[in-house]
Order: C-alpha cells, then sequence, then structure tokens
C-alpha cells in the first residue's frame, strides 16, 4: 500500500542513523549512508514540487477571489443605475449575479485556507528533511574521519539493512495524495421528486434574495433624493 507524504517524511525522519551505522558497520555504511542521503534529497525533490503546485493553485484561487470581489463592486454601481432609471430587469440580473458571487467566495475563501495550509505543511516537511540529511551527512563524516584507522571488522556477516538502510528502498513507488474524493450515497425511492422540491425552494430563496435587495436600493435611493 502506498503511504502518504505525511507518513514518508515522518518514517525518514525517526530512522535512528547510529543504529543504521550499527547494523552496516561490515557492509560498507560509507556507501549506505551516501544512498541514504540521495534518497533524502529525491524525496526533498518531489515536496518541493508538489510545493510549487500547491503555491500555483493558491495564486489561482487569489486570483479568482480577487476578480470576484472587483466584479461584485461594479455591479453595485450598475445596480444603482438600472434603478435610478427604472430598469427593475437589468437591476434584478446583476443583483441575481451578485448574489452567486456571494455564494462562490466562502468556498474559494475555504480552498485558499487549505492551499495556505498544505503549502506550510510540505514547506515544514523540507526543513525537517534538510535537518535529517544535515545529521546523516555529519554522521558521515565522523565516520569517513575514522578510516584512516585500521579497520577489524570482518566482511562476512549477513546483510539486514534493506528496510532501514537505506531508507525505505521502495519510497520512489509512492503515490501523492493531490485530490480528495467525495462519497456519494445512492438515491432512494422519491429522492428524485424530493431534489426536485428542494430546487425549487432554493430557487425562491434566491429571488427572495432578490427581490428583498432591489427593495432596499429603491428605498436608500429614493431616501437620498429627499
Amino acid at each position: 500500500m502506498s503511504e502518504t507524504i505525511t507518513t514518508r517524511v515522518a518514517r525518514i525522519i525517526a530512522g535512528g542513523t547510529h543504529a543504521l551505522l550499527d547494523k552496516a558497520e561490515n557492509l560498507a555504511p560509507d556507501a549506505i549512508m551516501a544512498q541514504s542521503i540521495r534518497e533524502i534529497e529525491q524525496v526533498i525533490a518531489e515536496i518541493r514540487l508538489d510545493l510549487g503546485k500547491a503555491e500555483a493553485a493558491k495564486h489561482l484561487v487569489t486570483a479568482q477571489i480577487a476578480k470576484l470581489q472587483t466584479e461584485h463592486e461594479q455591479l453595485s454601481t450598475q445596480i444603482s443605475i438600472a434603478v435610478n432609471q427604472q430598469r427593475d430587469d437589468l437591476a434584478k440580473a446583476a443583483i441575481g449575479r451578485q448574489t452567486d458571487i456571494e455564494d462562490f467566495l466562502p468556498v474559494l475563501q475555504k480552498s485558499l485556507a487549505e492551499q495556505s495550509e498544505r503549502s506550510s505543511l510540505l514547506a515544514s516537511y523540507i526543513t525537517a528533511l534538510l535537518a535529517k540529511k544535515r545529521e546523516l551527512e555529519q554522521i558521515l563524516n565522523n565516520y569517513l574521519a575514522t578510516q584512516a584507522e585500521p579497520n577489524l571488522t570482518t566482511p562476512d556477516q549477513p546483510s539486514s539493512l534493506d528496510q532501514q538502510s537505506r531508507i525505505d528502498n521502495a519510497e520512489s513507488a509512492f503515490e501523492r495524495v493531490l485530490s480528495r474524493q467525495l462519497g456519494v450515497s445512492g438515491l432512494q425511492m422519491g429522492a428524485l421528486d424530493d431534489a426536485a422540491k428542494l430546487k425549487e425552494l432554493a430557487d425562491l430563496k434566491r429571488n427572495n434574495r432578490i427581490a428583498e435587495r432591489l427593495a432596499a436600493i429603491k428605498l436608500a435611493s429614493e431616501s437620498a433624493k429627499d
């Protein structure tokens, strides 16, 4: 089963580097440590790619929010003009668009918050992995410094490092979870009829919002003339 980025990073960070060297003392630990460092670099590169995607998505959502907010303001001006010219049909159309925008914005703002949170999380993963990399590099350098002394180890000890010594050899095969799936239950008897009624109710609510806002705008316009 593939792992999420969170699980993957946690397993790398939790890996005991000193235990790794103890197990690898007769199995070219310098090569093993170098490979571990390369694999951490690979994970960092992949997370940076995900971070770039999250940042791009965040900028797109931010731009869309700004665009809708600008349109909402412009519609307010157009509504005032339509009311002054007694064009209720145009005013209703503009108010309808405003209500749609008001329904869009909370969803987009929630998406922006989620993308911002994801960006921060990915950035923290990179920071932690870089710290782990520095730790491994320091241990590797310390080990290499001891190579000037005679090596009295025996080479014929069986290997038991397949899982931890290379920091999960299957790391490059993981699947990144970039989207969430929404479970939708099946419709039961009578559900289609209920859905039609709910749609009609939603339309009535929207029309009432438009009518109430138009009435309020007209009242404000009349008050301003007095």
